[in-house]
């Protein structure tokens, strides 16, 4: 596989919902990863190829996505310091966190939230879905941005219990 053909696949992957790939063509393995899940505690997704009798293999030592995994920023390694309960959204769809444009969100960092509170909404096929708090507590942590996609089971807030 060429430099360019490279970039070109790291790009089409940039823009994709893939979180992962694993490509495997003969001797030649890629793997990218946009999450911060080690490889190790991931199961990727993998596609397989079989190499054209004239196709020059190259084995990189190194990924070009794996060179852009970096240390985790201050931000981050906050994030992973912050303890609480997790809101999580039980659907995939479009997410609000305030109930109209022009009003203020249900929810902010510092805001005390009751337990079948509604903390947000998610649209998923046109249907408004409230999302309600499981728990009692303080919002240490709002985890996704307004009008952002969510995926099942992705955690949304966290709650200090109390």
């Amino acid at each position: 596989m060429q430099q360019e053909e490279l970039k070109d696949l790291l790009t089409i992957f940039d823009q994709s919902s893939l979180t992962e790939l694993n490509l495997k063509d003969g001797g030649f393995e890629l793997y990218f990863n946009k999450t911060t899940t080690p490889r190790s505690q991931a199961a990727p997704a993998t596609i397989s190829e079989q190499p054209a009798a004239n196709t020059k293999v190259e084995t990189p030592t190194t990924t070009q996505a794996q060179a852009q995994q970096t240390v985790p920023t201050q931000n981050e390694q906050i994030q992973e310091e912050v303890d609480g309960t997790e809101i999580v959204s039980p659907i995939v769809g479009v997410i609000y966190l305030r109930p109209a444009p022009e009003k203020t969100d249900f929810k902010k960092v510092g805001d005390h939230v009751e337990a079948g509170e509604v903390v947000c909404i998610v649209e998923a096929m046109k249907v408004m879905n409230e999302i309600t708090s499981d728990v009692s507590g303080e919002i240490v942590e709002v985890l996704v941005d307004n009008e952002e996609v969510v995926e099942f089971n992705q955690p949304l807030f966290k709650v200090k219990e109390g």
